[in-house]
C-alpha cells in the first residue's frame, strides 16, 4: 500500500521516525537521520550543478524525514511487522507481543508498548528498531529500485 502511495516518479521517497523525545537513544536516532538527510540535500545539489550525468548512484538521494511522537495505525503496524520479518517481529515491536494480533492488541490497548525508535521506509518497505547506527545508514543509503532503472 504505502509503496504505490509513495513511489511515483519523481516523489521523494519518506523516511519516518516513530519518536519519543524523552528517550536518549531516540534523539541521537532524529540527530543522526537529520544529519543524513542534511548531506544527501548538499550531494544532490552539488551533482545537479555539476552535471546531471554525474550523479552518484551508490548514494541515496534525499529523503522526506517524517517525525511523529504517535503509535502507528494498525495499518503502519502490519507493514511495519511485514517490513522486519513477520509476526516473529512482534516482540521487537510492541513491549511483550508474542505475534501480531497480539502486537495489534496490545498497541490499541496502549500506545506506550510501542518501542521507539523505530525507523521505516515505506518506499522500500524496510525498517529499523532502535539505535542500530549501521543498519539505519544502510537503510538511508540504499539506492530506492526506481532510481535503479535511470
Amino acid at each position: 500500500m504505502f509503496k504505490r502511495l509513495f513511489g511515483e516518479h519523481g516523489a521523494k521517497n519518506v523516511v519516518t521516525l516513530f519518536h519519543k523525545p524523552s528517550n536518549q537513544v531516540s534523539t541521537r536516532v532524529l540527530t543522526l537521520l537529520k544529519q543524513a538527510n542534511a548531506q544527501a540535500v548538499a550531494h544532490a545539489t552539488e551533482d545537479q550543478a555539476s552535471s546531471h550525468q554525474s550523479q552518484n548512484k551508490a548514494e541515496r538521494t534525499e529523503f522526506e524525514l517524517d517525525v511523529t511522537e504517535a503509535p502507528p495505525t494498525t495499518d503502519q503496524l502490519k507493514n511495519i511487522l511485514d517490513y522486519l520479518g513477520g509476526p516473529s517481529a512482534a516482540g521487537k515491536v510492541i513491549s511483550g507481543a508474542q505475534n501480531e494480533s497480539d502486537a495489534m492488541r496490545r498497541l490499541k490497548a496502549d500506545g506506550e508498548a510501542f518501542q521507539r525508535p523505530l525507523v521505516v521506509d515505506w518506499n522500500q518497505g524496510k525498517a529499523v528498531v532502535g539505535e542500530n547506527e549501521s543498519e539505519i545508514m544502510k537503510l538511508i543509503r540504499s539506492v530506492p529500485k526506481e532510481t535503479e532503472k535511470v
